[in-house]
């Protein structure tokens, strides 16, 4: 089975879950949903205490050669075991997730277009942008409600990492997208991205 892969990136909190789900929502069982997220290479050999102080932020913390592969298998109709994070703990779960071929793949992170060899791979790629106050609050509210985070550790994260390689990694990345929406919710965008998926998929 061929498919198309769509990569949607921008700076966490700008929308990119968001823009995600609709798609996710429109097109049903065609959609399989792809984290770069849950790539964070596995840390056992770190105490809690060393992988609070990991730097996230950075390509470095990512085993994106693990998830280029896998895609490559996904477009070659072959089923793969993906990696599952647990955010509370700062690694990885023993558990995998078996990841299915699919006619449309979603592939979502804050560093989906950094690397060029990812980059390749994708057939539409998708930058959301929101304002940095906006992303802020999003992600406070985020990580506190729903990674058992701390306020106070979230704000420092944010300075020390977030907000630094924001603007050295993931911005720059905004001018090798096909499209840059400045929403989520983004009525035209949306269409726009529908419309193209559905071009993909009638010259299949």
């Amino acid at each position: 089975m061929s498919c198309i892969i769509i990569g949607i990136a921008g700076g966490s909190g700008s929308g990119k879950s968001t823009f995600t789900n609709r798609l996710r929502d429109l097109y049903g069982d065609k959609v399989t949903v792809i984290y770069h997220d849950n790539y964070y290479r596995r840390n056992d050999h770190l105490s809690l205490e060393e992988r609070r102080k990991i730097n996230y932020d950075h390509p470095d913390s990512l085993d994106t050669d693990m998830l280029i592969e896998h895609l490559k298998m996904l477009k070659r109709g072959e089923t793969v075991c993906g990696p599952v994070y647990d955010y509370t703990v700062h690694n990885r779960k023993e558990e995998t997730i078996e990841i299915q071929p699919n006619r449309i793949i979603l592939l979502e992170g804050i560093m989906v277009l950094q690397d060029p060899r990812l980059r390749n791979l994708l057939d539409i790629k998708i930058y959301v942008e929101a304002d940095a106050d906006e992303r802020i609050l999003r992600r406070l509210t985020r990580d506190v409600k729903e990674r058992g985070r701390d306020l106070d550790g979230v704000i420092s994260q944010y300075l020390n990492s977030v907000k630094p390689m924001h603007y050295i990694y993931v911005e720059p990345t905004r001018a090798t997208a096909d499209i840059v929406i400045n929403s989520g919710k983004n009525e035209v965008a949306f269409d726009l991205v529908k419309t193209k998926i559905d071009c993909l998929l009638q010259e299949e």
